[in-house]
C-alpha cells in the first residue's frame, strides 16, 4: 500500500512538472503583470535585461574570424542565470517573452541557448505590443522559433559600435586625457550640437522696432500691429525711425479700412511615434527624453488600477503610425458613444514614413475607456500627464476635423495700416478630448463688432525693441525631431544618445538647451578632422539602412562590417602613428599664486572643463575654479567663480571674496563688459527673443546688438578681461 502511494506520488508529481510554463520577460513590473493574466500553471520571471553581454574590459571582437563576438556572462547575473536554468529544467514548456525589437531578441537569442543546455523543455519565442489579457493569451498561442535575422541586426551594431569605440576611445587618451570615450552615434549628435553652437556664437543680433496701438470702440479697447507705411511693409530698424511715425499719425482719423473673414480646417495629428511623443512631452511638460521612456515603460509594463493591475500603453518604441483594427473599432465605439457628431464615417489612415520599420503600432492607450480623469488617482502626477497627452493624441485622430474662424481687420491711421486677427473655433471636432495638449494659439482674441468705413478712436502707441533671433541651440525636443529627419539611431536610442553625452560631460543642459562642454567641443574637433568619413551624419545614415537590410535577410552582417572595417583600421594606424601624446600641452600657466604654497597656478582640464591646479601638484592637492568675471562691487578686488548649491548642487556665479562680499549670479558670465556701465555681461534666453546677451547690472538696461558691439570695439568702450569700470 505504503508502495502504490509513492508510486502516485510520483506521477502526480511529474503531471505537476509537465503542467509548469515558464515565461521570462525583461523587467520584474513586466513580470507581475503578465502572471497575473496567465493565471495558475505559468511561472513568470524577469531577466533584468541582458544576462549575456561582450565584456567592458576588452574588446572582445574577432577581427580575424568574420568579426565574431565573445560574449560573457554580464558580472553580477551568473546567480540569476541559474536560477532561471533551474526553473526552466522544472518546466515542460519555456517561453521568451522580452521586449518585441533588436535587443529584445537578443535577449531571447542568449537565453535560449544558455537554457537549452540544462532543460529538455520546448523553448519558444513570444512577441506581444501591449500587456492586454488578450494580447497575452494570443501571444502564448502563437510562439515562433527566435528570429536570426533580427538577432544578426543586432549583432551587426553591437560589433559595430564596440570597433568604433573602443579604437576611438584611446586616440582621445592620447590627444586629451585617460578616461574619454567616443561613440559613433554619440560623437554624430555631438558634432550637430557643436556645430549649431558655433552658429550661435558667431551670430550678431540685429536691432528691430514693432508699433502696436490700443484702439477704441465704445469701451472695448483692442490692440493692432503696424504692417503697412505709406503702403509699404515698414522697417524699423531704431527707436527714432517709431517715433516719427508716432509723431505724424497720433492725430490721424482712424478708419476701419478693411474686414476678411476666412474659415480654416485643421487635422488631426497622427498618433505618438516614439520620436514625436519625446518631443510633444519636452515641449508641453517640460519632460527630458530619458524621463519619457522611463515613464512610458512603467505605463507599458503595468499600473494597479483597483484590484487590476494593466498595461496601460502599447510598446513605447516605435516609428509607425499604424493602428490595429482591434483598437480602431475601440476607439470609435467610445467616439460614437461620447461624441457621436464627429464619428467620422470611415476610420482615418496616416501614412507610415518611408524610413519606419513598422514592426509595431502607434503608442497608443491598451483600452480606450481608462480615461485620464478615470484612472488619474492611481498614477503619480508624471504618469497622469503623459498617459494624458497619449490617450488625447490617439483619441482625437480618429474623430472629425475642427474649424476655425479667423477675422483680421485693418484700420487706417493717416499713412499707417494696423491689423489686428482674432480666431475662434467654429466647430471643435477633435478638440472636443484635447485638454493637455491644448495649445493658447488654437483660439486667439476677441474683437468688438465693426463695419467698413467705421471710425475707431487711438488711445496708445507701444513702440517695442527686438533683436533678430539667430539659430538656436537644440533642446531635447529639436534633437530628436533632427536625429529623425537625418535618419541616425532609432527610436530606441533617441533618449540614450542625449544621456549619454549629458553623462559624460560633453554637453551640459542650460535652460532647457544642449550646450556643449568645453571638453565636448574638444573631442568633437579631434574625432571630426581625424575621421570625417564616420563622424558625419550621412554615414550613420546609411549604417541604420544597411541593419534594417541585415534584419529583412538582403545583408550579410558579417560582410557589412568587413566592408567598413578596414578602411576604418587603415585611417585609424594613420591617425594614431601621427598622434603624439598631449598630455600636459593642454595644461596653460597663469600669472597666478598659490595661496597656500606660493607656486603658479596652471589651468588644467578636467572632467567638468577647466580649472586652477597648483603646479606644485603632488605636494601641493590645492584646485579652484577659474575666475570667469571681476566682481562688479565697489570695493571688491574679489573674482566671479562658478559654485553650486548644497543639496540640489544647482550652479551659479558668485564671488570669490564670500562671505565679505554676497554678490550672486545666477546667470553666467561672458567675456564682454558693458560699455554703459562696466559691469560683466550674461547670456539669458527667452521665448520671445530666443538667446540674447544683457548686462547683469539690474540699473542698466543695455543689450548687446551687433551695432552696439561695433561701435563699442571701435571707440574703445569695452574693457580689457579683467579691467571693469569702477563708475
Amino acid at each position: 500500500m505504503a508502495e502504490q502511494e509513492k508510486t502516485v506520488a510520483k506521477k502526480t508529481k511529474k503531471s505537476q512538472k509537465k503542467e509548469q510554463t515558464l515565461v521570462i520577460v525583461e523587467s520584474p513590473a513586466k513580470a507581475k503583470t503578465i502572471e497575473h493574466y496567465l493565471g495558475t500553471g505559468y511561472v513568470v520571471k524577469a531577466s533584468m535585461g541582458h544576462l549575456i553581454d561582450l565584456p567592458k574590459s576588452r574588446i572582445a571582437i574577432d577581427v580575424e574570424n568574420n568579426f565574431e563576438p565573445e560574449y560573457i556572462t554580464v558580472r553580477g547575473r551568473a546567480k540569476l542565470l541559474k536560477e532561471l536554468q533551474k526553473d526552466a529544467k522544472n518546466s515542460t514548456h519555456v517561453f521568451l517573452a522580452s521586449d518585441p525589437d533588436r535587443e529584445g531578441e537578443a535577449i531571447a537569442w542568449h537565453l535560449n541557448h544558455v537554457l537549452s543546455e540544462k532543460t529538455k523543455a520546448d523553448i519558444k519565442r513570444i512577441e506581444f505590443n501591449e500587456i492586454t489579457p488578450l494580447a497575452i493569451k494570443e501571444a502564448v498561442k502563437h510562439p515562433r522559433e527566435i528570429d536570426e535575422a533580427r538577432v544578426n541586426a543586432q549583432k551587426a551594431r553591437r560589433v559595430l559600435d564596440r570597433l568604433v569605440g573602443y579604437n576611438l576611445s584611446p586616440l582621445l587618451w592620447k590627444k586629451v586625457k585617460n578616461g574619454l570615450s567616443a561613440g559613433r552615434v554619440q560623437s554624430v549628435a555631438l558634432r550637430l550640437i557643436c556645430e549649431r553652437e558655433q552658429e550661435v556664437e558667431n551670430f550678431i543680433p540685429e536691432e528691430y522696432w514693432t508699433l502696436d496701438a490700443d484702439f477704441m470702440k465704445g469701451r472695448t479697447k483692442f490692440t493692432a500691429q503696424l504692417t503697412q507705411y505709406k503702403d509699404t511693409k515698414p522697417e524699423l530698424k531704431n527707436e527714432n525711425a517709431v517715433k516719427e511715425i508716432i509723431s505724424e499719425i497720433q492725430n490721424s482719423t482712424c478708419v476701419v479700412k478693411d474686414i476678411k473673414e476666412t474659415e480654416k480646417t485643421v487635422r488631426p495629428k497622427a498618433p505618438f511615434t516614439t520620436s514625436k511623443l519625446q518631443q510633444a512631452s519636452a515641449n508641453r511638460l517640460g519632460y527630458t527624453s530619458r524621463k519619457t521612456m522611463q515613464i512610458a515603460q512603467q505605463l507599458y509594463e503595468g499600473i494597479q488600477i483597483g484590484s487590476t493591475r494593466v498595461g496601460l500603453i502599447t510598446y513605447m518604441r516605435t516609428d509607425s503610425t499604424r493602428i490595429s483594427q482591434t483598437a480602431i473599432d475601440d476607439v470609435r465605439d467610445w467616439i460614437s458613444k461620447n461624441y457621436p457628431e464627429d464619428l467620422p464615417a470611415e476610420k482615418i489612415e496616416y501614412a507610415v514614413g518611408k524610413s519606419a520599420q513598422d514592426a509595431h503600432e502607434a503608442i497608443r492607450p491598451t483600452y480606450v475607456k481608462y480615461t485620464p480623469d478615470s484612472v488619474k488617482e492611481y498614477l503619480t502626477r508624471d504618469q497622469h500627464r503623459l498617459y494624458s497627452i497619449i490617450w488625447e493624441r490617439f483619441v482625437s485622430c480618429q474623430m472629425n476635423n475642427a474649424k476655425t474662424k479667423t477675422t483680421s481687420v485693418d484700420i487706417q491711421a493717416g499713412d499707417a495700416l494696423f491689423r489686428v486677427s482674432a480666431s475662434k473655433l467654429s466647430h471643435k471636432g477633435f478638440y472636443n478630448v484635447i485638454k493637455t495638449l491644448s495649445s493658447k494659439e488654437d483660439v486667439t482674441g476677441n474683437l468688438p463688432s465693426l463695419k467698413i468705413g467705421e471710425e475707431v478712436k487711438s488711445d496708445k502707441f507701444y513702440p517695442e525693441q527686438h533683436f533678430t533671433q539667430g539659430p538656436s541651440r537644440y533642446t531635447d525636443a529639436s534633437m530628436v525631431k533632427t536625429l529623425e529627419e537625418k535618419g541616425i539611431g532609432r527610436p530606441s536610442t533617441y533618449a540614450p544618445i542625449i544621456s549619454v553625452l549629458l553623462d559624460r560631460y560633453y554637453v551640459t543642459r542650460s535652460n532647457k538647451q544642449l550646450v556643449p562642454t568645453m571638453l565636448g567641443k574638444i573631442i568633437c574637433k579631434i574625432l571630426v578632422e581625424s575621421f570625417p568619413e564616420v563622424i558625419n551624419e550621412e554615414f550613420t545614415s546609411e549604417v541604420e539602412n544597411d541593419l534594417d537590410k541585415v534584419e529583412q535577410n538582403q545583408l550579410v552582417w558579417n560582410n557589412m562590417i568587413g566592408d567598413f572595417f578596414g578602411p576604418f583600421k587603415k585611417r585609424l594606424d594613420e591617425v594614431t602613428e601621427k598622434a603624439e601624446s598631449l598630455k600636459g600641452t593642454l595644461d596653460e600657466p597663469t600669472d597666478m599664486l598659490c595661496e597656500k604654497c606660493g607656486k603658479p597656478m596652471v589651468k588644467k582640464l578636467g572632467r567638468f572643463g577647466y580649472f586652477l591646479a597648483c603646479s606644485g601638484f603632488p605636494e601641493c592637492h590645492n584646485t579652484k575654479s577659474i575666475p570667469l568675471a571681476k566682481c562688479p562691487r565697489k570695493g571688491c578686488n574679489g573674482s566671479i567663480v562658478a559654485r553650486k548649491t548644497k543639496g540640489r548642487g544647482k550652479e551659479f556665479y558668485g564671488c570669490t571674496n564670500y562671505p565679505e562680499c554676497d554678490f550672486i549670479s545666477h546667470f553666467k558670465p561672458i567675456d564682454v563688459y558693458c560699455p554703459k556701465c562696466g559691469w560683466f555681461l550674461v547670456e539669458k534666453f527667452d521665448k520671445k527673443n530666443g538667446t540674447y546677451k544683457s548686462c547683469i547690472n539690474p540699473d542698466c538696461d543695455y543689450l548687446h546688438s551687433a551695432e552696439d558691439s561695433v561701435a563699442a570695439e571701435t571707440a574703445g568702450e569695452i574693457p580689457a578681461s579683467g579691467e571693469v569700470s569702477k563708475e
